[in-house]
């Protein structure tokens, strides 16, 4: 299974946003949804298939987190860049 991988800290209500050269699929795990998806098992992720980019995902919680971009089994190469958008929501 071919797929980029980055592993990063996010506060919650952070958005990843993900720049990408062809559609993909762009998925936000956490550790041990990672660990399943290494493995083939069933996993859940935030996230999906992005025809446009940049995907942008939010994340659900603060914690560690990884982001995976593959085309889903399909065949050619993907190339992706990532930056963090902080939450800029204001309460009040």
């Amino acid at each position: 299974m071919n797929y980029l991988h980055q592993e990063i800290e996010l506060d919650a209500e952070d958005v990843v946003e993900v720049t990408l050269d062809h559609p993909a699929n762009v998925q936000l795990l956490s550790a041990h949804e990672f660990e399943q998806y290494q493995q083939g098992k069933p996993f859940r992720y935030a996230g999906g298939y992005f025809r446009e980019s940049p995907a942008r995902i939010s994340a659900p919680y603060p914690g560690r987190w990884h982001v995976v971009v593959d085309l889903g089994g399909g065949a050619g190469s993907v190339r992706a860049s990532l930056r963090i958008l902080p939450d800029t929501t204001v309460s009040g």
